[in-house]
């Protein structure tokens, strides 16, 4: 509820009790099919060969990177990142297979204000469209959300990738509005699209990822029974 000041003039909820929060750190979070682990140059070869599984490059298209053509460029480029406090980068490991199926980061990290952002996914064909998937993006939800008290989550992307959009809604997040020109991507113009989920919105979404991840949700065969939107709709 806004708060009034002294002049009248309506100045926000107050938050009485707020600090700033932890900052993220390079940690292990381990779900059923999958686990983060920080990226490292130990996982560069395998996410290389992984990614390479693509029958072309379109995965790229709205990274802020081109492919790299050679292992090594990929690994000189992991041991770039690895270790920047901002973004901090995952590895997504199968928990099946043990082996690194793709990658993505919490970035512009705010803990003053308690807002950081999930990026720099690049999900190989051995994770896209998979229940790893989903549980990848929750694990770093509920460390954000639930571990270190954020107030808020960010995802964003250019307007034009649709299926970045399309995600960004399954998942749970809110549309929030088109930064016109924002950036100059590969040559190209990038409207960019933001989106959000907030702390008061979390508990129902996180029911949700954990009755959409739940055995009992899928069939002999893998497939869903209830979609990640129903169970968010559903009065659990």
């Amino acid at each position: 509820m806004n708060t009034l000041n002294e002049f009248g003039q309506p100045v926000g909820e107050a938050l009485f009790d707020w600090q700033p929060r932890p900052h993220p750190s390079r940690v292990t979070l381990s779900g059923r099919y999958c686990r983060l682990e920080p990226l490292s140059v130990a996982h560069a070869d395998a996410l290389f060969n992984a990614y390479r599984l693509a029958e072309d490059t379109r995965s790229w298209t709205w990274l802020l990177r081109e492919p790299d053509a050679t292992p090594g460029e990929f690994t000189r480029w992991v041991a770039s990142v690895c270790e920047l406090p901002d973004p901090i980068h995952f590895t997504v490991i199968d928990n099946k297979t043990q082996a690194p199926v793709g990658t993505l980061a919490l970035m512009r990290i705010d803990p003053q204000n308690g807002v950081v952002e999930v990026g720099h996914v690049h999900f190989s064909p051995l994770l896209s469209r998979t229940p790893m998937s989903t549980e990848a993006q929750f694990l770093l939800m509920q460390y954000a959300f639930d571990t270190l008290g954020y107030r808020r989550y960010e995802w964003k992307c250019n307007s034009l990738n649709e299926p970045s959009r399309r995600a960004a809604l399954r998942l749970g997040f809110q549309y929030e509005g088109r930064f016109r020109q924002a950036l100059v991507v590969k040559g190209h113009n990038r409207d960019t699209d933001w989106f959000s989920i907030i702390d008061s919105e979390w508990p129902r979404i996180s029911q949700a990822f954990q009755r959409w991840l739940a055995n009992d949700n899928f069939t002999d065969d893998g497939k869903q029974r209830k979609t990640l939107e129903s169970w968010r709709e559903a009065r659990i």
